[in-house]
């Protein structure tokens, strides 16, 4: 990942425009997010479309792919930037951000070479930078996502520190074979946080990690359900968003909170995943559902406190009302025999 940020990298549906201390994206057409930014970036026109806002290919393995990126100077002097490709991956907070230039690059970024690594273009003036994708014979069939970056790096006095302005293109890749999506649900658990009171309901968290165990570029639409035994006292929780697109082998980390617990000693949470795959065109298909079940604990430790008390106390009369009992039982036998030994007295 890019090191000193400012704000996070994104790759948005158009064209990636990236400020970097990470990076800054910002939408095209004319002018860019930060004034130091005095460049855009955009498809060039050919053979694949007029107006793109990202390349998108599907290529047979030893297969290759010719296109070009257009690089425009608004600012009024000569820019020379550097030209590289990175591999894609999904940050935490859901958006596509692409590796430094120091990161080694297995996909997209390791596969596609522009015509050249450094690039000055006049003020006012375009640029055009053709590129190839060459996919390797050995290339695994699915998805593989990164981008074509444009780099500046300057000094920034103010931070003490060298700032990288990013601005790029996605590059989604389609090695052709056999396409297995695939999600799974891993390391399902719930915890209960009860109150007090020993007859409120509680809260509860259900957390999981969604898992792209496929070969395919997947995002899910999830629901999460939560109640106690034999299906009893349902909890309210609330409605997971969907994940972002996961690239194959990436993980998820999903958190969702459910109150009205009713703390009824065992809990069981159902979690349902919809995979969702998006083709070439864009269409998204939905997948047979995938689906987990997790269970967890939900004592009522301050109600059980007091009936164990209760308990203690019944427990603790019964014993006193038979000592009592067991000691006027010991009176009455007493008196009993007192009087039978008077009355032998005063007949003998």
């Amino acid at each position: 990942m890019p090191t000193a940020a400012r704000t996070p990298l994104r790759l948005l549906p158009l064209l990636l425009a990236a400020l970097l201390l990470t990076g800054v994206f910002a939408p095209p057409p004319a002018h860019a997010a930060d004034e130091d930014v005095t460049w855009t970036v955009r498809t060039a026109p050919n053979s694949f479309g007029e107006d793109r806002s990202s390349y998108s290919y599907s290529v047979n393995p030893g297969g290759h792919v010719e296109d070009a990126m257009v690089v425009a100077n608004r600012g009024g002097k000569p820019l020379t930037l550097t030209v590289y490709a990175a591999d894609g991956f999904t940050t935490d907070t859901g958006s596509l951000d692409l590796l430094a230039a120091g990161k080694k690059s297995v996909g997209v970024g390791a596969w596609l070479r522009a015509d050249t690594t450094k690039l000055t273009v006049r003020p006012g003036k375009t640029a055009e930078i053709p590129f190839t994708v060459s996919v390797p014979r050995e290339a695994t069939p699915g998805d593989y996502v990164g981008g074509l970056l444009t780099s500046l790096k300057q000094p920034d006095d103010a931070e003490g520190i060298n700032v990288d302005r990013r601005l790029g293109i996605k590059v989604k890749l389609r090695v052709s074979g056999a396409l297995k999506p695939a999600l799974t649900i891993e390391d399902a658990h719930v915890s209960y946080d009860g109150t007090a009171d020993p007859f409120a309901r509680g809260d509860a968290t259900l957390t999981y990690t969604v898992h792209n165990t496929g070969n395919a570029a997947v995002a899910a639409r999830q629901t999460a359900g939560l109640t106690g035994p034999f299906g009893w006292f349902t909890a309210h929780v609330r409605k997971p968003k969907d994940t972002p697109e996961l690239l194959p082998g990436e993980r998820w980390k999903v958190t969702v909170p459910a109150t009205g617990v009713t703390p009824s000693f065992a809990l069981t949470a159902k979690i349902t995943l919809t995979p969702l795959l998006t083709d070439a065109s864009g269409s998204t298909t939905p997948l047979p559902p995938v689906k987990a079940t997790a269970h967890g604990t939900a004592i009522p430790w301050t109600l059980l406190v007091l009936a164990l008390a209760l308990v203690a106390c019944a427990v603790a009369a019964l014993r006193l009302r038979r000592h009592r009992k067991r000691g006027e039982e010991a009176r009455v036998r007493e008196a009993v025999a007192r009087e039978l030994r008077e009355r032998g007295e005063k007949v003998g």
